[in-house]
């Protein structure tokens, strides 16, 4: 028996809903985290993005925080979350990519290859505790 084409669109609408009040709860983490790693005095870089091949690096419009230290996604001074990758591009190697921010999820790296998820409430609370020092080693 198939489900009827209302009931596939009552469901897909609940979903969307349930995604959106997951985004604003990221949201909220994320802005609290600027307001936190402002605070302590952890200052904010220019991020940079790979490419989808992972070959080449570019400069960005966004300075902030990076989250992992892969550098794959990352937290602005603007309290908007960031996945920094891009399409590979000859005048992105010369003047840089413009990024724009992504809904943020609750959980960082969800159905990524790398079986690395967590929390966002988390991956925030990890960079925090590695202040300035974070991402030198």
């Amino acid at each position: 028996m198939s489900e009827s084409s209302d009931a596939r669109v009552r469901r897909a609408e609940a979903l969307e809903r349930a995604q959106a009040a997951q985004s604003r709860q990221a949201e909220a983490l994320v802005a609290q985290f600027v307001d936190d790693a402002n605070a302590a005095g952890i200052e904010p870089t220019d991020l940079s993005a790979r490419s989808y091949d992972g070959k080449t690096r570019y400069r960005t419009n966004v300075r902030g925080w990076y989250l992992k230290r892969d550098r794959a996604i990352g937290v602005g001074t603007d309290g908007k979350f960031y996945i920094l990758s891009a399409p590979k591009s000859l005048k992105g190697r010369f003047s840089g990519v413009t990024l724009e921010p992504s809904p943020p999820p609750l959980e960082v790296g969800k159905g990524g290859r790398d079986g690395e998820s967590m929390p966002m409430a988390d991956a925030l609370a990890k960079r925090l505790a590695g202040g300035t020092t974070w991402g030198q080693q």
